[in-house]
């Protein structure tokens, strides 16, 4: 609003020379400018106060470093508007609105569409987006910040495939191929999933279909779970680039074989895994937690509840380590691998079998096989 006051100010002094000087050609413009400077600023207040401006996204998750959309819409009200510029964190800098929305032409709402990326993930809070109305000479300028409240977006950690090494790591992936196999043993109920061709009709959870849950089978427990498990322990001080490659090697690792034979994640501070089956209807909510994972001196280690055991490991650390912790491994283990950062590789004296994400995997040791109980 300075300038308009200036250019009121310099109106008065005008209409005060031609009074005073009786210099009457300095009457006019004085007076015009005046009005200007009177007329200007009130129009875009009333603009202002009548417009309307709201921001809608595609979506409310989006993988790193991919482009989610949104969409900001404008609303002139009866006073029409003398020119404005969109203001949105997503953008980065004001966005002028091109087309036409004047008292006497043009159209009553417009869109600017914006497209973003996110480098890293997490909760991403985005502020509502803000209206800036000015005049064609901007003497006046007054922004206007919509009234929806914040927005908020997840950013996924992206998942990249797994370039298993030649011999021991193409070894491994045949091994972790056939661990979905329920061993002959498995007698004891663990909760149930969706039906798979070639089940027997005895483990179908006939109760379940006449409540119209649709076909489901019983999932059968055995000593040792058969299915890779995938542990990931976010504590360290590092450098935060080395809990994401972290993050990311765990979501690409529960991909690659949860999608492929199923398999447990288990994240920090909890004792029970999220079973991932191959159907990966439990994906999307494995996505999500890992996605809020953050790490830090402060977090509690991953540990598996007495009776919960599985017969391949795959331990993701974001920090160094020598081994892998004991509780981890047991007699019933038949492989364990060790999931580290590429720049911590320096301290780990083994051949990798795997890289992924950013990470590398090692084959730090194994159990014995666990003998199959007889069938009754």
């Amino acid at each position: 609003m300075r300038r308009a006051g200036a250019v009121g100010v310099a109106g008065l002094a005008l209409i005060l020379v031609a009074l005073l000087f009786d210099a009457s050609p300095l009457f006019v413009p004085g007076v015009a400018l005046v009005a200007l400077a009177v007329m200007a600023p009130s129009w875009v207040l009333l603009a202002a106060r009548s417009a309307r401006i709201e921001r809608h996204l595609d979506s409310e998750r989006v993988v790193e470093d991919e482009p989610i959309e949104a969409t900001i819409e404008v609303q002139r009200g009866h006073w029409g508007l003398p020119g404005a510029a969109v203001i949105d964190s997503l953008a980065g800098k004001p966005v002028p609105i091109h087309a036409q929305m004047s008292l006497i032409s043009g159209g009553a709402t417009a869109s600017v569409r914006i497209v973003a990326c996110f480098p890293r993930r997490g909760i991403r809070r985005i502020d509502p987006p803000a209206l800036i109305i000015a005049d064609a000479l901007e003497l006046a300028r007054v922004v206007r910040v919509s009234s929806s409240p914040p927005q908020e977006i997840l950013v996924l950690p992206r998942t990249e495939r797994v370039r298993w090494v030649p011999g021991a790591g193409e070894k491994w992936r045949r091994a972790a191929g056939t661990a979905a196999i329920e061993p002959l043993g498995a007698t004891e109920v663990d909760g149930l999933r969706p039906y798979r061709q070639g089940t027997p009709a005895s483990r179908i959870h006939w109760p379940a279909l006449a409540r119209g849950a649709g076909l489901l089978e019983r999932r059968l427990r055995a000593d040792t779970d058969s299915r890779p498990l995938v542990v990931l322990d976010a504590r360290g001080s590092g450098p935060p680039e080395h809990l994401d490659a972290a993050v990311r090697a765990a979501a690409s690792l529960v991909l690659e074989l949860g999608g492929r034979v199923g398999c447990g994640l288990l994240l920090p501070g909890e004792h029970r895994p999220l079973e991932v089956e191959p159907d990966l209807a439990a994906w999307p909510v494995a996505h999500a937690r890992l996605a809020m994972i953050e790490g830090g001196a402060a977090t509690r280690a991953p540990g598996l509840a007495p009776g919960a055991r599985s017969s391949q490991v795959l331990y993701v650390a974001a920090t160094a380590m020598a081994r892998m912790p004991a509780g981890l491994i047991g007699a019933g283990v038949r492989a364990a691998v060790l999931v580290v950062p590429k720049p911590l590789v320096s301290q780990m004296p083994l051949q990798e079998s795997f890289e992924v994400a950013g990470c590398l995997g090692f084959v730090v040791g194994a159990g014995r096989r666990p003998r199959e109980r007889a069938v009754a």
